[in-house]
This record gives C-alpha cells, sequence and structure tokens, in this order.
C-alpha cells in the first residue's frame, strides 16, 4: 500500500513530549484515512528520547526512527528525513507540541488537491517572548525581499512539500530556515502559505538562542549567493574581475600617460612610483586579476559536489 503522507519530526532532548505528539499525529490521520508514516530524527539528545522512540515504533507499525552519533542540527535531520521519506506528501513538524497535528489533513490537501509544490505555515499569533519575534519579523522581511517570495513565516517548523520537492533539493548547514528558497530556484514555483496554531511551549526550553539570527542572515547572503550563481560562477567573479582590472588598468595608463606627455612638453613631470594612485592602480590589476582566475577555478570545480554531509546515522529501527 502507498504512503500518503510522511511526517519528519527532528528530535532534541524531547522526551516528555514525542509519545503525546505521536498519538495526536495517528488520531488525526487515521480520522482522515491517510497512510501515513512518522520519521523521528534523533539528533544526539542527552535523555531518554531514542528509547521513547523505540517503544513508540513497537507501539505503532508507521513509526521510523533515525539515531545521529551526535547533534548535527536541524537540517542535517530534516535531510536525512527527506532521504529516508517514501510518502507522496512530506510533512515537517516540530516535536515540541508547539505545532498542532490537527493541521495535516489541510495541509496535504493543499498539496494533493490544491496543486501546491510546497506550503509553509504562518504563525500569525506566536507564543514567543519579544526577543525571538521582532527580530523573526525583520527576517522574514529581508528574505521576502531577496528571494521574492510572499510568505510571512519562513522559519516555521511545519510545512508540507510535494515529494518531487525534497527528493531535489539538498538542505546542509542552517539552510533549513530558507526551504522555500531552495525551492523556488529550484523550479518549484507553487508556494502557498496556511495560517497554523502556534502553540505555547508545553514541555523544556527553547534550543535555540539569539545566535541563529546571526547565523540566519549570513545563510541567507550564502543561499543567495550559491543558487543564483553555482552555474554560473564566471558571471560574478569575471565581471568584479574585468571591472577591478580595467579600472586599474586605466588610471595606470592615466598616470603614465601623463608623465610621457609632461616629458614631452618638459613641464618637470613628477615619478609614476610617487604617485599612490599608481599603487591603487597595480592592486586593482592583481584583485582583478585573481577573481578572474577564481571565477574560472570556480567553472572548472562545478561538477564537484560543495557540501559533502558529515553526519552519521548510527541506528535505524523501522
Amino acid at each position: 500500500m502507498s504512503v500518503h503522507l510522511s511526517i519528519i519530526v527532528p528530535v532534541y532532548n524531547e522526551e516528555e513530549s514525542i509519545p503525546e505528539l505521536t498519538e495526536w499525529i495517528f488520531r488525526v490521520v487515521d480520522e482522515a484515512k491517510l497512510s501515513t508514516e512518522v520519521l523521528f530524527i534523533d539528533d544526539g539528545s542527552k535523555d531518554t528520547s531514542w528509547k521513547v522512540i523505540k517503544e513508540l515504533s513497537e507501539k505503532y507499525a508507521g513509526v521510523r526512527g533515525f539515531k545521529f552519533n551526535r547533534n548535527n542540527g536541524k537540517s542535517a535531520a530534516l535531510q536525512t528525513g527527506f532521504d529516508a521519506a517514501v510518502g507522496d506528501v512530506i510533512v515537517t513538524m516540530d516535536a515540541d507540541l508547539q505545532d498542532s497535528p490537527d493541521e495535516l489533513p489541510e495541509l496535504f490537501k493543499m498539496i494533493d488537491e490544491g496543486g501546491l509544490d510546497l506550503v509553509s505555515g504562518w504563525k500569525r499569533k506566536r507564543h514567543d517572548p519579544i526577543t525571538k519575534t521582532l527580530p523573526s519579523k525583520f527576517f522574514n522581511r529581508i528574505t521576502r525581499w531577496v528571494s521574492g517570495i510572499k510568505l510571512h513565516d519562513f522559519n516555521c517548523g511545519l510545512k508540507a512539500y510535494r515529494k518531487e520537492v525534497v527528493k531535489h533539493i539538498q538542505v546542509y548547514g542552517e539552510m533549513h530556515r530558507y526551504i522555500p528558497l531552495l525551492a523556488k530556484w529550484s523550479g518549484f514555483t507553487k508556494i502557498g502559505e496556511k495560517e497554523v496554531e502556534h502553540r505555547a511551549r508545553k514541555y523544556g526550553v527553547t534550543k535555540f538562542g539569539l545566535e541563529r539570527f546571526v547565523n540566519g542572515f549570513l545563510d541567507l547572503i550564502s543561499v543567495t549567493f550559491v543558487m543564483r550563481f553555482r552555474k554560473r560562477p564566471m558571471h560574478f567573479f569575471g565581471t568584479l574581475g574585468t571591472l577591478c582590472f580595467v579600472g586599474g588598468a586605466g588610471i595606470a595608463t592615466w598616470i603614465i600617460g601623463e608623465k610621457l606627455y609632461r616629458q614631452f612638453n618638459q613641464m618637470n613631470p613628477r615619478a609614476v612610483v610617487d604617485q599612490p594612485l599608481f599603487f591603487l592602480a597595480l592592486v586593482a590589476l592583481v584583485i582583478g586579476v585573481q577573481l578572474f582566475l577564481a571565477g574560472f577555478l570556480a567553472e572548472m570545480m562545478i561538477q564537484v559536489n560543495p557540501k559533502k554531509n558529515d553526519y552519521l546515522v548510527v541506528e535505524e529501527i523501522g
């Protein structure tokens, strides 16, 4: 029997919440008559989360588990789930019960019947402190401007995907925040949004600190550059290199030409090496050549995978 829905749940020290989450998920999907698998990715938990996942796999036939040897981050967990999922529609959600499984049937319908490639959740009303909500609004606005994707909440963990989307993209580093960008730039442009319930945290504490906003900004720059120029790096490096080289050559030619003109007309010329502008021109020439060579080498290496996953699944169940 084909699987309608694959639900990927990254887990890091969530031993208290995952039994309740699992029971809730299967209650909802059974009522909706959706054949479902739940993939728990234990991201190096230090509590008994993996033991709980094992017990759940014995209780529920649709539960599968993957355990990392260490904490690798959410992107690694999601990519492992994307590789293993077999459902027609894939949903990602957090394990802390802040995402409501009651949203699953409608998310599935928006992909299966609505023809969308990706549906992102929008937590209009959030139960988070202002130290999280204000920076989140800022980064969402920046990401909308850069990507042209009209989503309110790029970082919402509750998202649904057509299977072809997750099998085509590659998530690494901290790029899970920008999966809609990766999908769009890979040709999956039918991206929608659904307002979802954001529940107050019931167990444990948040696993993310303020550093995620700095990392998020750097990742946005990285993903924008990589996705726009990965197929044509010479367009970026070659253009900058050409501008630097032409600018430096123009300045050097003007300085040398001025000296020759003054010499010819017996006007007491100034030595070229006494002019700081000449050395700036030489620097521009050198930088221009280096940038051009960087673009050339990047073109030669374009077939080499630039990111190699360094995480290890040490145990698997289901």
